[in-house]
């Protein structure tokens, strides 16, 4: 796999200081977005796994055996690797629901090896002769399954045996939005992961430009030119997109910047949310790496770029959804910071016993790509998988006893007494900004 780009270097106590958060322009007018923010960044980034509370029980001396628990996760797996063969639909997609919950909830790697090419043949049959659900369910577990696998032989074979596949339903305008949107994060995922040589990068990142570039023209306002159906899929192909750029070497960067920057902009005045979002943090993502290469770098249309992302940034429309508003603001605040020469604010994520920083918006890429695949299992990841560890620079995994750990666990009481200091804290500071009467400089 290609290395990754230079900039991502270790923190001292041998944390690296990962993927791009957001940094906050202050404004008086956007107080409340700015908390709301800090907020939504501490709800996501204290997610607990799928299985926690189960492991906790076995800590816990409940009964309930740690081991025990996986040889019967492990046995399902098996049974839901036999559905998948199943002449009936309907028992294949609740086969993958199952098998995505799996994978994405537990480190499985031991068991996956021995079935490897059982479930590669069986993803390629749903990929190839499935429609809709079952194509995106498919190519869900996909993306897991090289999360499991990591960068090995096995994990390099499995995507380059199913890669022209996902490009293929990628690139088909008849297929299902569904199925299209989770070949792209797939895809991406796939090739971030497991991609054995540059070749296949620059082959994953053609096809992806390719989605998200093709309903624009070059002189065309194209926001408005994509049907809403589809939204979803140019977002999904322009974060894969945005994530492979993240390990592209700096000989292809030079193209990428002077062919995709003058083009990017367009995708701001999107209807989609999140199309414009992702958008935005594009844009900071290839400034970042314009910088890393030219450290005086200087975009020509800068002055409407910045406009553009000040609308954006102090968007009022009342026909948008109040949440959208916020998390728009917040986002596009934080985009113009930095395009205009700022930093960028660092996101702190805690798991167990150990903190990931996250400072550069190609971090916030790897990051936010990861978990969108994980869910709630990303705790458990990034604590167990290998693969994690490496890339955000966690080192090895950690073994803690059963005593250890109930040792650092904080009693209930305590939890509730540190929740209601932090209640009444964050109060007393809201209360000093809503109050009227306050003199707001």
């Amino acid at each position: 796999m290609p290395r990754p780009r230079k900039g991502n270097t270790p923190r001292k106590g041998g944390q690296r200081r990962g993927g791009g958060a957001r940094s906050s322009a202050q404004a008086d007018s956007g107080s409340s977005d700015d908390e709301a923010a800090s907020e939504a960044r501490s709800t996501t980034s204290e997610c607990p796994s799928l299985l926690s509370a189960t492991a906790e029980d076995s800590l816990g001396g409940d009964g309930v055996d740690e081991q025990g628990q996986q040889e019967d996760l492990e046995e399902k797996l098996k049974e839901y690797v036999d559905g998948l063969t199943d002449k009936s639909a309907k028992t294949r997609q609740a086969a993958l629901e199952n098998l995505r919950l799996a994978l994405a909830s537990r480190l499985l790697p031991d068991l996956l090896l021995e079935c490897c090419f059982t479930l590669a043949d069986a993803l390629e049959k749903c990929l190839k002769k499935g429609k809709g659900e079952e194509q995106a369910l498919a190519a869900a577990v996909l993306g897991l399954l090289c999360v499991q696998l990591g960068p090995g032989s096995k994990g390099e074979e499995l995507f380059r045996s199913l890669q022209p596949l996902l490009q293929a339903v990628l690139s088909d305008c008849t297929a299902s939005p569904a199925a299209r949107l989770h070949c792209a994060s797939a895809l991406g995922l796939g090739c971030y992961v497991a991609a054995a040589d540059v070749q296949d990068l620059t082959c994953c990142l053609a096809c992806l430009e390719a989605v998200f570039s093709r309903p624009y023209g070059p002189a065309s306002p194209a926001a408005h030119m994509a049907p809403i159906s589809l939204h979803g899929v140019l977002c999904a192909a322009l974060q894969a997109w945005a994530l492979l750029l993240t390990i592209c070497p700096s000989a292809h960067i030079s193209r990428i910047l002077s062919r995709q920057l003058p083009r990017l902009p367009q995708l701001l005045s999107s209807e989609n949310v999140n199309l414009r979002i992702a958008a935005g943090e594009t844009i900071a993502l290839l400034f970042e790496l314009a910088r890393e290469l030219e450290e005086d770098f200087v975009y020509e249309d800068m002055e409407a770029l910045c406009s553009a992302l000040r609308t954006l940034a102090t968007d009022s429309n009342k026909f948008r959804a109040k949440a959208d508003r916020r998390r728009q603001r917040s986002i596009f605040r934080a985009v113009l910071h930095y395009v205009e020469g700022g930093e960028c604010e660092e996101q702190t994520v805690r798991f167990g016993l150990e903190v990931l920083y996250v400072d550069s918006w190609a971090r916030h890429r790897i990051y936010t790509s990861f978990k969108d695949v994980l869910g709630s299992g990303m705790h458990h990841h990034l604590q167990n998988n290998e693969l994690l560890r490496d890339i955000f620079g966690l080192g090895p995994v950690l073994v803690l006893d059963a005593a250890a750990l109930k040792a650092c666990k904080i009693s209930r009481f305590e939890k509730h007494l540190y929740n209601a200091a932090a209640f009444k804290a964050r109060t007393k500071a809201r209360s000093r900004v809503r109050d009227k009467r306050a003199d707001i400089l």
